[in-house]
């Protein structure tokens, strides 16, 4: 009996012991990647203020036009932020950031639709800046968002003539919420450097760039973030929802995108039937610097989608 006692102990503390180590675990993990204050979000900032010194990115174009800030609450319940410029055109850019960006970044894209008479949208995505949220959910629920910001300006004005373009998340995001129930007004989706699926994209992350082993640390992020916050990151997947769409697509990627492998564009367009997409392959661009790498080539596409679609 005395060493039965003992195995049974030995047994349970064991499992109390592995118990421990996977929330701590988890929780770091968590608070790397998902969290609002996640550190791999840091990181990236810090490479985003390099290439806004080579790309001369002009934070102070916000200031020269009078923006307004509005908010609508989630499916959720969360607050949402977004950065509104209405100068009475019929036409509208909805345009959302990419993972631990801010909207601010996408000045060089908002810039481009203003100059041409856009009004515009610049969103805050849930757990970024003003956002409230605790979880970076990699565009699922944030597809979500972008239908109820769609809604919201429909609503406002319903003679909108919407455009969806986002960036790396907010690429695979914009993505995501073409296979929802769109506003009609939406008329077409543009994409640039999106990934296909957020878990593999992780895999590709972990295993490339952090050169940390994928099992088990991405099961035990995986299992941690779906049990203690009801995000599924497989679920986060852009290929079944674009299969669901009918909207016209323009898809852009660098070619030598070293965070979002190039491969991602033909998983993503090869869901799009041939009559409903455009595709542009940028030479010598690394992530989310299509745009300014290959300027004229890059706006000569947006042109001439957005005549089509427009």
């Amino acid at each position: 009996m005395k060493i039965f006692a003992i195995v049974a102990l030995s047994l349970v503390g064991a499992v109390v012991l592995g118990m421990a180590l996977y929330l701590l675990l988890g929780a770091i993990l968590f608070k790397m990647a998902l969290s609002r204050k996640s550190v791999v979000k840091r990181v990236i900032n810090k490479t985003v203020a390099k290439t806004m010194q080579i790309y001369k990115m002009d934070f102070d174009w916000w200031n020269k036009y009078n923006f307004q800030n509005i908010s609508i609450k989630s499916f959720d319940g969360l607050k949402l932020v977004a950065h509104y410029l209405s100068t009475g055109s019929n036409y509208l850019a909805i345009v959302v950031h990419g993972y631990g960006a801010d909207y601010r970044e996408m000045q060089q894209y908002c810039k481009y639709f203003v100059d041409r008479g856009y009004d515009l949208l610049a969103v805050e995505n849930r757990a970024h800046g003003g956002s409230e949220g605790k979880v970076i959910t990699m565009g699922w629920l944030d597809r979500l968002d972008v239908v109820k910001w769609a809604e919201e300006m429909t609503r406002r004005n319903p003679s909108y003539k919407i455009v969806l373009m986002g960036l790396s998340m907010g690429a695979s995001t914009v993505c995501m919420a073409s296979g929802e129930k769109l506003p009609e007004s939406v008329k077409g989706v543009i994409s640039d450097c999106g990934y296909a699926n957020a878990f593999d994209e992780f895999k590709y992350v972990f295993k490339k760039r952090a050169h940390v082993p994928v099992f088990p640390f991405l099961n035990i992020l995986h299992s941690y973030t779906k049990t203690m916050y009801n995000f599924d990151i497989k679920q986060a997947d852009a290929t079944g929802q674009l299969k669901k769409s009918n909207l016209p697509f323009l898809f852009f990627h660098g070619e030598d995108d070293s965070f979002v492998p190039a491969q991602n564009l033909q998983i993503l367009s090869s869901q799009v039937p041939e009559k409903n997409k455009q595709v542009l392959l940028v030479k010598g661009a690394d992530h989310a610097l299509s745009y300014p790498t290959q300027p004229i080539e890059y706006e000569r596409e947006l042109n001439k989608f957005l005549r089509k679609i427009m």
